[in-house]
């Protein structure tokens, strides 16, 4: 594998995420079709959206935040985060919010519409790093980790109202990790885990459908047709696969059988498609990038480089295993879209903006 150049944007990092989407555009164009052409009457709709409201401003994004001194991200973190904040507020103001399947995720500000949980995941790892690199060496005081709890359960509050359990999910792992990486008591960790749990376990009780992807889990069987219909979709997509796939446009699953077919389940017609390879090829490319993150957190000097460079790795790898867990029913049915091939503007924007941030770190490494 190829050394991070001293000084230099990562053109390593850049051309793994390069496949990753090339190939998540050529499954969304295969995936989309009879969707795209029953609701719209155009084949390929969805995928000139994800190219023109998704890559497109980016990749735009991502060139002009590379630019960025580290020291700019880390100045102005606060202030990012918090209108992050009042953006996931402004989604419960009439008028502002969109309702969608039950959700009010979406904010309308007329010009366009876009998913504010999805930055957030950027903007709390930012946050997060410039606090812990301003406690460090501080975090012994009786506080504990009362003032990391209470910053989540900002967050948490906000998403549990939306509702959005799976990107708390995501930040809340995240978080984690990056507390702990940042050399914090381990007893520290350990409550923060503790306390989760508890909160996790309450979101679970207090939402039946949550309770029912826990059943599903458990027994994929439960209700084919009702409760584990997705699961059981999603299982047979995959299955029908096998060693090196149907074939890109002969999935039978996408014609109206698989839920969410552009978005959560994306992964279970690359799965059918494109077969064990396909996957393998797939997971090869997510460890890679994992791989390259890591190594660009490792060689960073800087504490705060180094957890938001760890932040923005841990967030994409999860989401990637998260999904795919997901759909082969090896972990519960959560909503997680797959990085960089899930249909969703706001998803593919945050994530590219978050490499361009590591691509700002790669180039001030010394």
């Amino acid at each position: 594998m190829p050394e991070i150049k001293k000084g230099r944007v990562d053109y390593f990092l850049i051309l793994i995420v390069f496949f990753i989407s090339i190939f998540g555009l050529i499954i969304l164009a295969s995936a989309s079709t009879f969707f795209a052409q029953k609701r719209v009457g155009d084949s390929f709709y969805y995928v000139k959206r994800q190219i023109f409201f998704g890559f497109l401003p980016g990749i735009l994004l991502a060139f002009l935040v590379s630019k960025l001194k580290i020291k700019s991200l880390k100045k102005w973190s606060l202030t990012i985060f918090l209108i992050n904040i009042l953006l996931l507020g402004l989604v419960f103001v009439p008028g502002l919010g969109i309702k969608i399947g039950g959700a009010t995720r979406w904010l309308n500000l007329r010009i366009f519409s876009f998913q504010p949980s999805e930055f957030l995941k950027l903007s709390f790892i930012l946050y997060l790093g410039s606090w812990l690199e301003s406690k460090s060496g501080k975090r012994k005081s009786e506080m504990g980790p009362l003032p990391f709890l209470i910053i989540l359960s900002l967050v948490g509050f906000f998403l549990v109202l939306q509702p959005d359990a799976s990107t708390l999910l995501i930040i809340a792992i995240t978080g984690i990790l990056m507390y702990f990486l940042a050399e914090t008591p381990l007893w520290h960790t350990i409550l923060i885990v503790l306390f989760l749990l508890f909160g996790g376990l309450i979101l679970i009780f207090l939402a039946p459908y949550r309770m029912n992807r826990i059943l599903v889990f458990l027994n994929p069987n439960i209700d084919p047709l009702g409760l584990s219909y997705h699961l059981k979709q999603s299982l047979i997509s995959v299955g029908s696969g096998r060693i090196f796939g149907t074939g890109l446009g002969f999935s039978e699953q996408k014609l109206g059988y698989l839920p969410a077919v552009i978005s959560d389940s994306i992964f279970s017609v690359l799965a059918g498609e494109t077969g064990f390879i396909g996957c393998l090829f797939l997971l090869f490319f997510y460890l890679i990038f994992l791989w390259r993150g890591f190594k660009i957190g490792i060689e960073s000097e800087d504490l705060f480089s180094r957890l938001v460079a760890f932040g923005i790795t841990l967030w994409i790898t999860f989401q990637a295993f998260f999904n795919i867990g997901a759909m082969i029913g090896i972990l519960p049915l959560t909503g997680i879209p797959l990085p960089f091939i899930s249909y969703g503007g706001s998803a593919i924007i945050s994530q590219l903006i978050g490499i361009g941030i590591l691509c700002a770190i790669s180039k001030n490494l010394t």
